[in-house]
Protein backbone atom coordinates (compact mmCIF):
# COMPACT_ATOMS: atom_id res chain seq x y z
CA UNK A 1 0.00 0.00 0.00
CA UNK A 2 2.80 2.52 1.10
CA UNK A 3 5.43 0.45 -0.51
CA UNK A 4 8.62 2.73 -1.45
CA UNK A 5 7.37 5.64 0.33
CA UNK A 6 9.77 7.53 2.88
CA UNK A 7 7.35 8.95 6.21
CA UNK A 8 9.82 10.80 8.65
CA UNK A 9 8.22 10.80 11.46
CA UNK A 10 8.44 14.02 14.26
CA UNK A 11 7.57 13.20 17.93
CA UNK A 12 7.52 15.98 20.82
CA UNK A 13 6.96 16.06 24.40
CA UNK A 14 3.10 15.37 25.01
CA UNK A 15 1.36 12.75 26.88
CA UNK A 16 -0.37 11.53 23.72
CA UNK A 17 3.06 10.35 22.55
CA UNK A 18 2.09 7.16 23.29
CA UNK A 19 -0.02 6.78 20.16
CA UNK A 20 2.45 7.03 18.01
CA UNK A 21 3.68 3.20 18.10
CA UNK A 22 0.61 2.36 16.83
CA UNK A 23 0.70 4.94 13.32
CA UNK A 24 3.89 3.33 13.15
CA UNK A 25 2.94 -0.37 13.31
CA UNK A 26 0.44 0.44 10.44
CA UNK A 27 2.96 2.34 8.47
CA UNK A 28 5.68 -0.50 8.79
CA UNK A 29 2.71 -3.14 7.94
CA UNK A 30 1.84 -0.80 5.05
CA UNK A 31 5.45 -1.51 3.73
CA UNK A 32 6.76 2.03 4.12
CA UNK A 33 9.84 3.22 5.14
CA UNK A 34 9.92 5.09 8.36
CA UNK A 35 12.66 6.80 10.11
CA UNK A 36 11.87 8.77 13.45
CA UNK A 37 13.47 11.89 15.42
CA UNK A 38 12.21 13.09 18.88
CA UNK A 39 12.99 16.25 20.96
CA UNK A 40 15.01 15.89 24.19
CA UNK A 41 11.88 15.54 25.97
CA UNK A 42 9.67 13.57 24.29
CA UNK A 43 11.78 10.86 25.10
CA UNK A 44 10.11 10.79 28.75
CA UNK A 45 6.63 10.20 27.02
CA UNK A 46 7.04 7.28 24.79
CA UNK A 47 10.26 4.77 24.84
CA UNK A 48 13.16 5.64 22.12
CA UNK A 49 13.56 1.40 22.36
CA UNK A 50 9.63 0.70 20.81
CA UNK A 51 9.65 2.91 18.40
CA UNK A 52 13.31 1.85 17.24
CA UNK A 53 11.85 -1.70 17.47
CA UNK A 54 8.59 -1.05 15.71
CA UNK A 55 10.26 0.96 13.00
CA UNK A 56 13.43 -1.36 12.42
CA UNK A 57 15.99 1.88 12.64
CA UNK A 58 17.03 3.89 15.27
CA UNK A 59 15.53 6.63 16.54
CA UNK A 60 16.90 10.04 16.46
CA UNK A 61 17.08 12.99 18.99
CA UNK A 62 20.74 14.48 19.32
CA UNK A 63 22.84 16.16 16.30
CA UNK A 64 25.31 13.42 17.07
CA UNK A 65 24.66 9.77 17.82
CA UNK A 66 27.11 8.87 21.09
CA UNK A 67 26.64 5.02 20.38
CA UNK A 68 27.84 5.20 17.24
CA UNK A 69 31.46 7.05 18.03
CA UNK A 70 29.69 10.51 17.83
CA UNK A 71 28.58 10.57 14.08
CA UNK A 72 26.79 13.34 12.75
CA UNK A 73 23.14 13.19 12.22
CA UNK A 74 22.97 14.85 8.85
CA UNK A 75 19.13 16.84 9.54
CA UNK A 76 19.75 18.18 5.48
CA UNK A 77 20.22 14.89 4.49
CA UNK A 78 17.21 13.64 6.67
CA UNK A 79 15.00 16.92 5.18
CA UNK A 80 15.99 15.76 1.79
CA UNK A 81 15.30 11.56 2.24
CA UNK A 82 11.67 12.07 3.20
CA UNK A 83 8.38 11.88 1.53
CA UNK A 84 6.67 13.35 4.24
CA UNK A 85 7.28 15.27 7.34
CA UNK A 86 4.89 14.55 9.83
CA UNK A 87 5.52 15.93 13.54
CA UNK A 88 2.81 14.39 15.66
CA UNK A 89 1.95 14.97 19.08
CA UNK A 90 3.06 18.77 17.58
CA UNK A 91 3.16 20.07 21.10
CA UNK A 92 2.43 24.07 21.61
CA UNK A 93 5.99 24.61 22.29
CA UNK A 94 7.24 23.06 19.06
CA UNK A 95 4.30 24.32 17.06
CA UNK A 96 5.46 27.67 18.25
CA UNK A 97 9.48 27.22 17.43
CA UNK A 98 7.83 25.93 14.30
CA UNK A 99 6.09 29.58 13.31
CA UNK A 100 9.38 31.55 14.85
CA UNK A 101 12.07 29.22 13.04
CA UNK A 102 13.51 28.78 16.52
CA UNK A 103 16.05 26.00 16.09
CA UNK A 104 17.32 24.27 19.18
CA UNK A 105 16.78 20.60 18.48
CA UNK A 106 17.52 18.10 15.53
CA UNK A 107 13.81 17.76 14.91
CA UNK A 108 13.84 21.71 14.09
CA UNK A 109 17.23 21.70 12.11
CA UNK A 110 15.27 18.80 9.69
CA UNK A 111 12.02 20.96 10.02
CA UNK A 112 14.00 23.82 8.51
CA UNK A 113 15.38 21.90 5.82
CA UNK A 114 12.90 19.63 4.77
CA UNK A 115 11.92 19.44 1.15
CA UNK A 116 8.46 17.24 1.66
CA UNK A 117 5.43 18.35 2.29
CA UNK A 118 5.25 18.88 6.15
CA UNK A 119 2.14 17.53 8.51
CA UNK A 120 1.58 18.57 11.89
CA UNK A 121 -1.17 17.22 14.35
CA UNK A 122 -1.55 19.00 17.78
CA UNK A 123 -2.14 17.87 21.25
CA UNK A 124 -2.63 19.47 24.24
CA UNK A 125 -4.81 20.68 26.71
CA UNK A 126 -7.61 22.61 25.53
CA UNK A 127 -6.60 25.85 26.76
CA UNK A 128 -3.57 25.72 25.57
CA UNK A 129 -4.94 24.92 21.89
CA UNK A 130 -7.77 27.65 22.03
CA UNK A 131 -4.87 30.42 23.21
CA UNK A 132 -4.70 32.88 20.33
CA UNK A 133 -0.61 32.33 20.37
CA UNK A 134 -1.42 28.69 19.41
CA UNK A 135 -4.08 29.69 17.15
CA UNK A 136 -1.42 32.57 15.61
CA UNK A 137 0.94 30.27 15.46
CA UNK A 138 -0.95 27.18 13.49
CA UNK A 139 -2.42 29.80 11.14
CA UNK A 140 1.03 30.90 10.28
CA UNK A 141 2.20 27.51 9.43
CA UNK A 142 -0.84 26.64 7.27
CA UNK A 143 -0.53 29.66 5.49
CA UNK A 144 3.22 28.88 4.70
CA UNK A 145 1.71 25.46 3.43
CA UNK A 146 2.08 22.99 6.30
CA UNK A 147 -1.38 20.81 6.62
CA UNK A 148 -2.89 20.83 9.82
CA UNK A 149 -4.08 17.27 11.00
CA UNK A 150 -6.98 19.03 13.40
CA UNK A 151 -7.07 17.51 17.38
CA UNK A 152 -10.13 15.19 18.58
CA UNK A 153 -12.63 16.42 20.86
CA UNK A 154 -12.93 14.57 24.22
CA UNK A 155 -11.84 13.92 27.36
CA UNK A 156 -8.25 15.08 27.73
CA UNK A 157 -5.22 14.10 30.34
CA UNK A 158 -6.46 17.24 32.65
CA UNK A 159 -9.48 16.01 33.16
CA UNK A 160 -11.75 18.77 31.06
CA UNK A 161 -12.95 18.28 28.07
CA UNK A 162 -12.54 19.53 24.57
CA UNK A 163 -10.12 20.12 21.58
CA UNK A 164 -6.82 18.97 22.12
CA UNK A 165 -6.81 15.26 21.67
CA UNK A 166 -3.95 13.79 19.12
CA UNK A 167 -6.15 12.97 16.46
CA UNK A 168 -6.23 8.84 16.32
CA UNK A 169 -3.44 6.94 14.50
CA UNK A 170 -5.87 5.07 12.57
CA UNK A 171 -7.31 8.38 11.06
CA UNK A 172 -3.73 9.99 10.91
CA UNK A 173 -2.71 6.69 8.47
CA UNK A 174 -5.61 6.80 6.45
CA UNK A 175 -4.97 10.51 5.56
CA UNK A 176 -1.30 9.22 5.16
CA UNK A 177 -2.88 6.47 2.12
CA UNK A 178 -5.04 8.76 0.69
CA UNK A 179 -2.20 11.77 0.34
CA UNK A 180 0.00 8.94 -1.72
CA UNK A 181 -2.93 7.40 -3.27
CA UNK A 182 -4.77 10.50 -4.22
CA UNK A 183 -5.91 11.03 -7.98
CA UNK A 184 -5.91 14.14 -9.57
CA UNK A 185 -8.79 13.65 -11.13
CA UNK A 186 -10.06 16.87 -10.81
CA UNK A 187 -7.03 18.88 -12.32
CA UNK A 188 -7.73 21.83 -14.81
CA UNK A 189 -10.86 22.26 -13.25
CA UNK A 190 -12.39 25.50 -11.32
CA UNK A 191 -14.55 25.19 -8.14
CA UNK A 192 -16.55 27.83 -6.42
CA UNK A 193 -17.60 26.98 -2.28
CA UNK A 194 -19.70 28.54 -0.19
CA UNK A 195 -19.47 28.15 3.52
CA UNK A 196 -20.57 29.25 7.12
CA UNK A 197 -22.96 31.19 7.88
CA UNK A 198 -24.40 34.66 7.01
CA UNK A 199 -24.71 37.42 9.79
CA UNK A 200 -27.24 39.79 8.91
CA UNK A 201 -27.04 43.23 11.23
CA UNK A 202 -30.25 45.12 12.52
CA UNK A 203 -27.36 47.51 14.65
CA UNK A 204 -23.73 47.18 15.70
CA UNK A 205 -24.64 44.28 18.48
CA UNK A 206 -27.76 42.38 17.14
CA UNK A 207 -28.02 40.28 13.99
CA UNK A 208 -30.04 37.14 12.13
CA UNK A 209 -27.96 34.50 12.16
CA UNK A 210 -27.42 30.84 12.48
CA UNK A 211 -25.45 28.50 14.20
CA UNK A 212 -23.36 27.02 11.35
CA UNK A 213 -19.68 26.65 11.71
CA UNK A 214 -18.34 26.30 7.76
CA UNK A 215 -16.68 22.64 8.56
CA UNK A 216 -18.47 20.96 5.93
CA UNK A 217 -18.00 23.61 3.06
CA UNK A 218 -14.01 23.70 4.57
CA UNK A 219 -13.98 20.32 4.17
CA UNK A 220 -15.24 20.08 0.59
CA UNK A 221 -13.16 22.99 -0.47
CA UNK A 222 -10.15 20.70 0.77
CA UNK A 223 -11.22 17.89 -0.69
CA UNK A 224 -11.85 19.59 -4.35
CA UNK A 225 -8.45 21.14 -4.18
CA UNK A 226 -6.52 17.84 -2.83
CA UNK A 227 -8.19 16.33 -6.25
CA UNK A 228 -6.50 18.93 -8.61
CA UNK A 229 -9.22 21.85 -9.09
CA UNK A 230 -8.13 25.80 -8.49
CA UNK A 231 -10.75 26.78 -5.29
CA UNK A 232 -11.72 29.61 -4.46
CA UNK A 233 -13.83 29.70 -0.90
CA UNK A 234 -16.06 32.33 0.18
CA UNK A 235 -16.44 32.21 3.84
CA UNK A 236 -19.25 33.49 6.10
CA UNK A 237 -18.02 34.20 9.41
CA UNK A 238 -16.15 31.10 10.81
CA UNK A 239 -13.48 30.12 13.27
CA UNK A 240 -13.13 27.27 11.59
CA UNK A 241 -9.21 26.63 9.67
CA UNK A 242 -8.68 25.92 6.01
CA UNK A 243 -5.83 23.76 6.06
CA UNK A 244 -4.91 23.74 2.38
CA UNK A 245 -2.86 26.86 1.41
CA UNK A 246 -3.87 26.84 -2.46
CA UNK A 247 -7.33 27.41 -1.58
CA UNK A 248 -8.28 31.34 -2.24
CA UNK A 249 -10.37 32.06 0.99
CA UNK A 250 -12.52 35.44 0.65
CA UNK A 251 -14.07 36.23 3.80
CA UNK A 252 -17.66 38.02 4.03
CA UNK A 253 -20.13 38.29 6.47
CA UNK A 254 -23.74 39.45 5.06
CA UNK A 255 -25.39 37.43 2.20
CA UNK A 256 -25.21 40.58 -0.15
CA UNK A 257 -21.53 40.06 0.41
CA UNK A 258 -21.51 36.65 -0.14
CA UNK A 259 -23.87 37.06 -3.42
CA UNK A 260 -21.37 40.00 -4.21
CA UNK A 261 -18.11 37.85 -3.94
CA UNK A 262 -19.74 35.39 -5.70
CA UNK A 263 -21.80 36.34 -8.02
CA UNK A 264 -18.92 36.60 -10.90
CA UNK A 265 -17.95 33.32 -10.85
CA UNK A 266 -21.13 31.94 -12.14
CA UNK A 267 -21.61 30.51 -15.62
CA UNK A 268 -17.91 30.57 -15.68
CA UNK A 269 -16.81 27.71 -13.35
CA UNK A 270 -16.84 24.01 -13.18
CA UNK A 271 -18.18 23.67 -10.33
CA UNK A 272 -20.19 25.03 -8.00
CA UNK A 273 -20.56 24.01 -4.26
CA UNK A 274 -23.43 25.99 -2.50
CA UNK A 275 -22.90 24.86 1.32
CA UNK A 276 -23.34 28.46 3.14
CA UNK A 277 -26.16 28.68 5.35
CA UNK A 278 -27.45 31.89 4.33
CA UNK A 279 -29.77 34.20 6.13
CA UNK A 280 -33.12 34.37 3.84
CA UNK A 281 -33.99 37.54 5.65
CA UNK A 282 -32.17 40.46 6.44
CA UNK A 283 -33.97 43.45 8.50
CA UNK A 284 -35.16 46.23 6.35
CA UNK A 285 -33.73 49.28 8.15
CA UNK A 286 -30.54 48.54 10.46
CA UNK A 287 -29.51 51.38 12.63
CA UNK A 288 -25.74 52.46 13.40
CA UNK A 289 -26.48 52.60 17.45
CA UNK A 290 -27.37 50.31 19.32
CA UNK A 291 -30.98 50.13 19.88
CA UNK A 292 -31.78 50.30 23.53
CA UNK A 293 -34.95 48.27 24.83
CA UNK A 294 -38.26 50.14 25.65
CA UNK A 295 -41.69 48.99 26.87
CA UNK A 296 -43.52 46.81 25.07
CA UNK A 297 -43.00 44.92 22.42
CA UNK A 298 -41.11 45.72 19.20
CA UNK A 299 -41.31 44.78 15.60
CA UNK A 300 -38.46 44.50 12.71
CA UNK A 301 -39.49 44.38 9.12
CA UNK A 302 -37.58 41.58 7.33
CA UNK A 303 -37.02 41.80 3.57
CA UNK A 304 -35.36 38.58 1.13
CA UNK A 305 -31.90 38.77 0.37
CA UNK A 306 -30.36 37.43 -2.26
CA UNK A 307 -30.61 33.64 -3.55
CA UNK A 308 -27.23 32.85 -4.23
CA UNK A 309 -28.09 29.17 -5.30
CA UNK A 310 -30.71 30.10 -7.62
CA UNK A 311 -28.48 32.67 -9.40
CA UNK A 312 -26.32 30.08 -10.25
CA UNK A 313 -28.92 27.49 -11.24
CA UNK A 314 -30.04 29.99 -13.69
CA UNK A 315 -27.13 30.70 -15.51
CA UNK A 316 -25.71 26.92 -15.61
CA UNK A 317 -23.67 25.99 -18.87
CA UNK A 318 -23.62 22.45 -20.01
CA UNK A 319 -21.16 20.62 -18.65
CA UNK A 320 -21.37 22.75 -15.27
CA UNK A 321 -22.05 21.12 -11.83
CA UNK A 322 -24.38 23.03 -9.27
CA UNK A 323 -25.06 21.86 -5.86
CA UNK A 324 -26.58 23.22 -3.18
CA UNK A 325 -27.41 22.11 0.86
CA UNK A 326 -30.55 21.86 2.31
CA UNK A 327 -31.07 21.78 6.22
CA UNK A 328 -34.52 20.40 6.99
CA UNK A 329 -36.50 19.43 10.28
CA UNK A 330 -39.55 18.28 8.64
CA UNK A 331 -40.59 16.90 5.13
CA UNK A 332 -36.97 16.47 4.64
CA UNK A 333 -37.20 14.47 1.20
CA UNK A 334 -39.81 16.68 -0.15
CA UNK A 335 -38.29 19.68 0.82
CA UNK A 336 -35.14 18.96 -1.03
CA UNK A 337 -36.37 17.41 -3.86
CA UNK A 338 -38.34 20.69 -4.59
CA UNK A 339 -35.37 22.79 -4.10
CA UNK A 340 -33.10 20.47 -6.56
CA UNK A 341 -36.18 21.65 -9.01
CA UNK A 342 -36.94 25.12 -8.30
CA UNK A 343 -33.34 26.33 -7.83
CA UNK A 344 -32.37 24.25 -11.38
CA UNK A 345 -29.24 22.27 -8.67
CA UNK A 346 -27.42 18.85 -9.90
CA UNK A 347 -27.36 17.55 -6.24
CA UNK A 348 -28.62 18.28 -3.00
CA UNK A 349 -27.60 17.15 -0.02
CA UNK A 350 -29.61 16.90 2.99
CA UNK A 351 -29.34 16.73 6.28
CA UNK A 352 -31.34 16.80 9.19
CA UNK A 353 -31.51 18.60 12.51
CA UNK A 354 -33.51 15.35 13.62
CA UNK A 355 -30.24 13.20 13.38
CA UNK A 356 -28.46 12.81 16.39
CA UNK A 357 -24.68 13.68 15.48
CA UNK A 358 -26.16 15.55 12.82
CA UNK A 359 -25.91 19.31 11.53
CA UNK A 360 -24.53 22.48 12.67
CA UNK A 361 -21.54 22.67 14.90
CA UNK A 362 -21.30 18.78 14.62
CA UNK A 363 -17.80 16.94 13.04
CA UNK A 364 -19.87 14.67 11.82
CA UNK A 365 -23.09 14.45 9.21
CA UNK A 366 -25.43 12.61 7.88
CA UNK A 367 -26.94 13.80 4.81
CA UNK A 368 -28.95 11.78 1.34
CA UNK A 369 -28.32 12.77 -2.29
CA UNK A 370 -31.28 14.08 -3.95
CA UNK A 371 -30.86 14.34 -7.62
CA UNK A 372 -33.14 14.31 -10.73
CA UNK A 373 -34.48 10.56 -11.30
CA UNK A 374 -32.55 9.10 -8.97
CA UNK A 375 -33.52 7.31 -5.99
CA UNK A 376 -32.47 9.72 -2.81
CA UNK A 377 -29.13 7.85 -1.43
CA UNK A 378 -28.95 7.48 2.21
CA UNK A 379 -25.84 7.45 3.91
CA UNK A 380 -24.87 6.47 7.60
CA UNK A 381 -23.58 9.22 10.05
CA UNK A 382 -19.81 9.42 9.20
CA UNK A 383 -17.15 12.74 9.67
CA UNK A 384 -17.97 15.83 7.44
CA UNK A 385 -14.47 14.84 6.04
CA UNK A 386 -15.19 12.13 4.40
CA UNK A 387 -19.04 13.13 3.65
CA UNK A 388 -17.03 15.72 1.24
CA UNK A 389 -15.39 12.78 -0.57
CA UNK A 390 -18.82 11.05 -0.98
CA UNK A 391 -19.89 14.84 -2.48
CA UNK A 392 -16.76 15.26 -4.46
CA UNK A 393 -17.16 11.44 -6.09
CA UNK A 394 -20.91 12.40 -6.80
CA UNK A 395 -19.50 15.40 -8.42
CA UNK A 396 -17.46 13.20 -10.94
CA UNK A 397 -20.16 11.08 -11.89
CA UNK A 398 -22.27 14.05 -12.75
CA UNK A 399 -19.62 15.19 -14.42
CA UNK A 400 -18.87 12.53 -16.30
CA UNK A 401 -22.85 12.28 -17.66
CA UNK A 402 -22.45 15.86 -18.75
CA UNK A 403 -19.70 15.21 -20.99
Amino acid sequence: MLKGKKILLGITASISAYKINYLVRHLVKAHAEVKIVVTPAAADFVSPLTLSTLSKSSVLSKFTNDSAGGVWNNHVELGEWADLFIVAPASANTISKMASGLCDNLLMAIYLSARSPVWFAPAMDLDMYKHESTRSNIRTLVARGDRLIPPGSGELASGLTGEGRLEEPEVIFNQIVSHFNRVQDLKGCTALVTAGPTYEFIDPVRYIGNPSTGKMGIRIAEELSGRGAKVTLVCGPSSEQVNDSTIDVINVISAQEMFDKSKSFAGKIDIACMTAAVADYRAKETFDHKVKKKEGEMSIELERTQDILKHFGSLKKDGQVVIGFAMETNNEIENAQAKLSNKNADLIVLNSLNEEGAGFKHTTNKVVFIRESVDPHFFELKSKKAIAVDVVDEVLKIKSLKN
